[in-house]
C-alpha cells in the first residue's frame, strides 16, 4: 500500500508505512509498467484539451453532490487533480479533500496541480481495499473513476464505510459505447484499418462497465446505499479545433486504446478519423455528444 506521507496519515488513521511503502515525494522513482507508461504518456500529451472535454461532465455530478463549506470529501479516481481542486473550492474555506488514484504517475501531476493548497491531499492506492478511517468523510465524488473496480460491490462497501451516517455519494459514468458518438464515431471511422477486437464483456472493469443502470443500482444497494437516483445526461463536448480533437481521440478513449497498442496503424487510420470529425467541426471546434449517467445515493444507517 502506498500513501501520502505527513498529516494525511493521521487524518485517515493509516498505519505507519512499512519498508515497502512509498509516499508521494517518492512517486517519481517508482518503476511504472510499460503499459501504464504508454497510457500515462498519451494522457499527458493531451491532458489540457481532454480536461476541456471532461470538465462539464464532471460538473454535473459535482452539482448533484452539492458539497458544502467545511465538509470533508473523498475524490475517487482523482486523476490529475482537477476534480479534487474543484471540490476543494466548493468546500472552502474550511473543508478538506482527499483524492485517491491507482496511478502514481498520474498522481504526480495532481500533486503539482494542488501545490500550495493545504486542504487537498492525495493517496496512491486502490479505493476498493484502502483502509479508510470509518465515518471520516461527509461525501464521496468521482468523475469516471468508479468503473474500473475488480469487485465493484466490495469497493462501494469500503467507500460507504468511509462515509459518516447518511453520507452522500455522487459520480458520473459513461452510458453504453454505442450511445456515445464521442467514442463510437472515431472508432467506427477507423474500423477498416483496425484489427478485429475481442468480444466485450459488459460487466468487465472498464470505461463502460456501468452502462447498465440496473447493474449500478444493484451494486449500490448491496453496498448499503439508498435514495439512489440515476439520471441520463447528454451534452455536446469537445477539446478544441479539428487537429486537437483528432489528437485527443487518437490517444485516449476506445480508439486511443487500440492505437496505443498498435501504433503502426495510426498512419492508415487517422485520415479517416479526421474526415469523420471534420463533419462535426463548427465555430466552437468539433463537438460530439457525451452520454453519461449521473448517479447519487446516500449511505444507509445500520450498515
Amino acid at each position: 500500500m502506498r500513501t501520502h506521507s505527513g498529516d494525511l496519515q493521521g487524518e485517515l488513521d493509516i498505519a505507519e508505512p512499512s519498508g515497502n511503502d512509498l509516499g508521494m515525494d517518492q512517486i517519481n522513482s517508482l518503476p511504472a509498467l510499460t503499459q501504464d507508461e504508454v497510457r500515462v504518456g498519451a494522457w499527458a500529451e493531451i491532458r489540457e484539451p481532454l480536461e476541456l472535454q471532461l470538465a462539464p461532465l464532471g460538473r454535473r455530478a459535482l452539482v448533484a453532490l452539492a458539497p458544502r463549506s467545511g465538509e470533508s470529501v473523498l475524490d475517487i479516481g482523482c486523476g490529475g487533480g482537477e476534480t479534487a481542486l474543484d471540490v476543494a473550492r466548493a468546500v472552502a474555506p474550511d473543508g478538506t479533500v482527499v483524492g485517491i488514484d491507482l496511478s502514481a504517475a498520474v498522481l504526480a501531476f495532481a500533486q503539482r496541480a494542488a501545490k500550495g493548497c493545504e486542504r487537498v491531499r492525495f493517496v496512491h492506492a486502490d479505493a476498493q481495499v484502502f483502509p479508510f478511517k470509518p465515518a471520516s468523510f461527509d461525501a464521496a465524488f468521482s468523475r469516471f473513476g468508479v468503473m474500473f473496480f475488480a469487485d465493484p460491490a466490495a469497493a462501494f462497501i469500503n467507500i460507504r464505510r468511509s462515509l459518516r451516517p447518511s453520507g452522500r455519494i455522487a459520480f458520473v459514468c459513461w452510458r453504453a459505447l454505442e450511445e456515445n458518438p464521442l467514442d463510437i464515431l472515431p472508432l467506427a471511422a477507423a474500423s477498416a484499418h483496425l484489427p478485429p477486437q475481442p468480444a466485450h464483456d459488459p460487466d468487465a472493469p472498464g470505461p463502460f462497465a456501468f452502462a447498465n443502470p440496473d447493474r449500478v443500482r444493484g451494486i449500490l444497494e448491496r453496498a448499503g446505499f439508498g435514495e439512489i437516483e440515476i439520471t441520463a445526461c447528454d451534452e455536446q463536448v469537445g477539446s478544441g479545433d479539428l487537429d486537437t480533437m483528432l489528437a485527443v481521440c487518437s490517444r485516449v478513449g476506445a480508439l486511443g486504446r487500440i492505437l496505443r497498442e498498435n501504433p503502426a496503424l495510426r498512419a492508415a487510420a487517422l485520415p479517416a478519423v479526421r474526415s469523420a470529425l471534420a463533419a462535426h467541426d463548427g465555430p466552437d471546434g468539433v463537438r460530439l455528444n457525451a452520454a453519461t449517467w449521473v448517479v447519487t445515493a446516500r449511505a444507509l444507517a445500520g450498515h
